[in-house]
C-alpha cells in the first residue's frame, strides 16, 4: 500500500499497459504461426493497398483480434462488476454473479439453444434473463418494503437457485446429441465465437455499465461507511445503490450473454488488486477493470495453447481462483479483505 501511494502514477500506467501489452503478445499465439515479419506483411500491403496474404488476414484480423478484444471487455467487466458488489455490500465473498445474473443469463441462453436452430438468439435470451433477475431481486426486496442489502443478497440467492433448477429442467429436456452439448458448451464458458458484431452488440452494454461504475467509484467508499453515514454526509443511499446494482448488471450480463458464464473472475481479481493497492475503490475499480482484462487475456491463451482442442475458460478460471483464494485466506487468517 505505501510503495502504491509513493508511486501511484506508476503503478497506474502499469495496470492500464498491461492488458495492451498481453493483447499484442496474444496475437502471435495460436496453433498456426503468426511472427512479427508476418504482422509487418500485412501493415505494409494495408498501406500500400496491395493484395494481403488471405491466410494471415484472415489468421489476424478475424479470428485473433475479435477474441482478444472481447476477452478484455469481458475480464474486465466481470472484474469491475465484482469490486463494485463487493465493496457495496461490504462482503469479500460477493461476486458478479450474486444478483441471479449469471443464472438468469445461463437459462436464457439454454432456452434459445432449444427454442431456436441460429446461434444469434442465444445473446440477446441471455442478456434478457440476467436483466430479468435482477428485476425479480428487487421485486422480492419491495415485498419487504426494503432495498437493504441483505434482502437484495437473499434475493439473488433465491432467483439464482430457480433458475438453476430451470437449467437443469432444460437439460434433461434437450436433445441429448445435438442440444445437450451445446448447452452445456456454453455454460462453462468461451471466446470462441468472438466476431466484430458480438463486441459491438455485447460491448455497449459492458461500457455503459463499467464506465457507470468508474463515474460512481467514490460513492462506494462514502457507502461503506454505513447507511447512517452515508445519509449524514447527504448521499441517497438507496439510488446510489440501486445505480451501482444496475451498472455492474449491465456489464455482467453483457459480458455472460457474449462469453457463457466464467466463474471466479469477478471474486479473485478484485482481491488481487486489493493486495496491490488497498481497499480504496476509487483506485481500485479502474485497476479491476484493466486487471480483470490482462487476467481473462491470460487465462485466453492458455485454454487455446494446453491441448489441442480448446479447453472451457470456466474450468480454467476455477482452477486458477480456488487456490488463489486458499493462498488469500492463508495470508489474511480472515482477518481482513
Amino acid at each position: 500500500m505505501r510503495s502504491f501511494r509513493r508511486h501511484r502514477t506508476l503503478w497506474y500506467g502499469l495496470m492500464a499497459v498491461l492488458p495492451l501489452v498481453l493483447g499484442a503478445c496474444s496475437v502471435f499465439l495460436g496453433r498456426y504461426p503468426v511472427s512479427v515479419r508476418d504482422i509487418g506483411a500485412l501493415a505494409a500491403a494495408a498501406w500500400t493497398g496491395q493484395t494481403m496474404d488471405p491466410t494471415h488476414f484472415s489468421v489476424i484480423v478475424h479470428v485473433r483480434l475479435p477474441r482478444i478484444i472481447l476477452g478484455a471487455l469481458v475480464g474486465g467487466s466481470l472484474a469491475v462488476s465484482g469490486a463494485a458488489f463487493q465493496g457495496l455490500f461490504r462482503n469479500p465473498l460477493v461476486s458478479s454473479g450474486m444478483l441471479g445474473v449469471s443464472s438468469g443469463a445461463g437459462f436464457g441462453a439454454a432456452l434459445a439453444l432449444i427454442l431456436f436452430d441460429r446461434y444469434g438468439y442465444v445473446y440477446p435470451f441471455a442478456f434478457g434473463f440476467g436483466l430479468l433477475a435482477v428485476l425479480l431481486c428487487f421485486f422480492i426486496g419491495r415485498l419487504t418494503a426494503s432495498t437493504q442489502a441483505i434482502t437484495l443478497v437473499l434475493g439473488g440467492v433465491i432467483v439464482g437457485s430457480i433458475f438453476s433448477a430451470l437449467i437443469s429442467l432444460l437439460k434433461y429436456l434437450a436433445d441429448p446429441y445435438d442440444e445437450l452439448p451445446a448447452i452445456v458448451f456454453w455454460l462453462m464458458g468461451s471466446l470462441s465465437r468472438a466476431e466484430y458484431d458480438h463486441i459491438l452488440t455485447a460491448g455497449i452494454p459492458m461500457m455503459a455499465g463499467s464506465l457507470g461504475l468508474v463515474i460512481v467509484r467514490w460513492r462506494l467508499n462514502v457507502l461503506a461507511m454505513g447507511d447512517r453515514e452515508a445519509h449524514s454526509l447527504g448521499l441517497n443511499v438507496n439510488a446510489n445503490r440501486i445505480f451501482i446494482i444496475v451498472c455492474a448488471t449491465l456489464a455482467t450480463a453483457g459480458a455472460v450473454c457474449v462469453s457463457g458464464v466464467i466463474g471466479w473472475v469477478g471474486l479473485v481479481v478484485p482481491h488481487m488488486g486489493r493486495m496491490i493497492i488497498g481497499n480504496d475503490n476509487k483506485a481500485l475499480i479502474p485497476v479491476a477493470f484493466c486487471m480483470g482484462a490482462a487476467f481473462l487475456i491470460l487465462v485466453d491463451d492458455i485454454s487455446r495453447l494446453i491441448s489441442t482442442s480448446e479447453m472451457p475458460l470456466g474450468i480454467l478460471t476455477s482452477l486458477l481462483g480456488g487456490p488463489f483464494f486458499i493462498y488469500l485466506l492463508r495470508r489474511t487468517r480472515g482477518r481482513e479483505w
